[in-house]
């Protein structure tokens, strides 16, 4: 994929769109060697985990309006009864009506409230994780494509040379200068070349096809313009610094923690219950009396709302816990991404390197035995070689770029990946 001739523009491409993602234009820069930023976005958000993120957003605003509003109703009695007088033998009819309703306390309604919010910015960051998710998931097997794809190109290639290899030994049969069993060895190559090119091309097919299948507005090109790694810029503690600011699980993780606690304090504070407050109507014998009142009810509770607080305070307690598992598991992620993205790139310089080499190698035998000064067998092995040694550096430079975008997905400058809902908690750390 990467030829000596395109190197250098391919450098110069890739330092500018480098430039172009640290400046924060990444979410409208289209990268060569990525999908179009238009159906990256679309297929980010049609994705089912994206979808199902959204629909428990919107489940929380509901939620929401419920805590704000309470649980609490109204609630009307009446009755109508007789009055039978013994003594004077009078039935009187009588009647009451009712009107009552349980009232929050006014610290609990504001934590109510609270607890409304938390959720709706927790599924915020839920939305975000989702998006970001899909869009790893997207990375991986877009570029699980390309290596397919490389390697069918590479075969191609091969396929292409040992043909002319079969035509140049042919002409050297004929003219007297080589033994038929070269030939033989030329055709055979060739066919296995051959087969190993319809292997490659099923296998970039299948990896294509899942692709598409999970990201239906992503359209694969005919072909991938390759983009030269490029070295990490800035130190571990800056990836580190950037990757927390913006990552949604620890967002999300943490909303929840304000949730729980929220929910103990809530349930700490129903330990003094809320008193029910009616108002009273009645008409008694037979309408000659008139009754009217204002009374209040209190439910009492034995050892049900000390044990509720006490699960309540658990629960706070084990998604702190969650919440300082993910950071400490986050910072290991974040060291790894960052080290995979080092790595790849200096292994890729080695592979490149070795690469020119053994196709310089390659050539000169090539040449050699167009001369008649080699045999085939030597124009074979190191065809062969620099095949490996192609496709080695092909999967190199791959590997390098996959890892250099994931970091740089994990801190926002690859794709947008805030919404609307979430990007007001974006800097919550």
């Amino acid at each position: 994929m990467i030829k000596n001739a395109a190197c250098g523009r391919c450098g110069m491409a890739s330092g500018l769109l480098g430039l172009m993602l640290f400046s924060g234009f990444a979410g409208a820069a289209e990268i060569s060697d990525l999908p179009p930023p238009a159906q990256v976005d679309a297929a980010l958000s049609d994705h089912l985990l994206v979808q199902n993120s959204i629909s428990g957003l919107k489940l929380e605003h509901a939620n929401q309006r419920k805590w704000n509003s309470g649980n609490y109703e109204f609630n009307l009695r009446a009755g109508n009864a007789q009055r039978n007088m013994v003594n004077t033998g009078q039935n009187l009819r009588e009647w009451d009506i009712e009107l009552e309703r349980p009232l929050r306390l006014y610290n609990k309604v504001e934590i109510d409230e609270d607890i409304g919010a938390a959720s709706v910015a927790r599924a915020g960051y839920a939305v975000g994780d989702a998006r970001h998710e899909a869009a790893r998931m997207l990375l991986r097997l877009w570029f699980a494509w390309q290596r397919e794809q490389a390697q069918a190109d590479l075969w191609q290639q091969q396929t292409d040379i040992l043909d002319q290899q079969v035509k140049m030994a042919e002409k050297r049969i004929k003219a007297g200068d080589a033994p038929r069993l070269e030939l033989n060895q030329a055709q055979a190559a060739a066919a296995q070349a051959g087969v190993s090119l319809h292997q490659a091309q099923l296998r970039a097919q299948l990896a294509g096809n899942d692709l598409t299948r999970q990201f239906p507005a992503i359209r694969l090109p005919e072909r991938v313009q390759p983009v030269t790694p490029q070295a990490i810029e800035h130190d571990f503690n800056f990836w580190k610094s950037r990757i927390r600011e913006h990552n949604h699980e620890l967002g999300m993780v943490q909303q929840q923690s304000r949730v729980q606690q929220l929910l103990a304090q809530r349930s700490r504070a129903d330990q003094v219950p809320d008193p029910t407050v009616g108002v009273r109507h009645s008409s008694e014998f037979g309408g000659t009396e008139i009754v009217n009142g204002v009374y209040v009810s209190m439910p009492f509770s034995f050892g049900q709302r000390s044990a509720t607080t006490e699960g309540a305070a658990q629960q706070a307690a084990i998604a702190a816990d969650q919440e300082a598992y993910v950071k400490r598991r986050l910072e290991g992620d974040i060291y790894a991404a960052y080290t995979r993205a080092v790595k790849y790139f200096d292994t890729w310089q080695q592979a490149h390197q070795a690469a020119l080499a053994m196709r310089g190698n390659a050539e000169l035998i090539a040449k050699a035995y167009g001369l008649g000064e080699s045999s085939l067998s030597d124009s074979l092995y190191a065809r062969r070689f620099a095949l490996e040694s192609s496709l080695t550096e092909d999967l190199a430079q791959l590997d390098a770029n996959e890892a250099r975008y994931s970091l740089l997905l994990d801190a926002h400058q690859l794709w947008p990946l805030d919404t609307s809902e979430d990007e007001q908690h974006a800097h919550h750390y």
